[in-house]
């Protein structure tokens, strides 16, 4: 119950919107402000770190419940999200095998 109590406490005593670092790179615990009826509450913001160990997003993905995080886990694993990511990753212009300069000018 060590998680329970830890998350209590930081729930009850923590700042406004102050995040916590975990255990698990680049998985951190924000504290939500209560805002109308709704009180105080904790969420997961999910934002991997690249080579040098900075974030990758100035903002990460904010997870308030086991449900969110299945749905984007399960995105996240579908076969086509990961088909059209590699379809982007190819025409990224920042991807090296892709010649610049090449190829038809698409006017605009």
């Amino acid at each position: 119950m060590e998680i329970m109590d830890n998350l209590r406490q930081f729930l009850e005593n923590g700042a406004d919107w102050e995040r916590k670092s975990t255990s698990v790179t680049g998985v951190s615990i924000i504290r939500l402000p209560a805002s109308g009826r709704r009180s105080a509450r904790l969420a997961v913001e999910i934002n991997p770190v690249g080579e040098a160990g900075k974030p990758l997003k100035r903002q990460g993905v904010i997870v308030m419940n086991s449900g969110e995080g299945e749905a984007f886990s399960s995105l996240f694993n579908e076969e086509r999200v990961k088909n059209l990511l590699a379809a982007i990753d190819t025409l990224s212009p920042d991807n090296p095998a892709q010649k610049k300069g090449t190829g038809d000018v698409l006017q605009i």
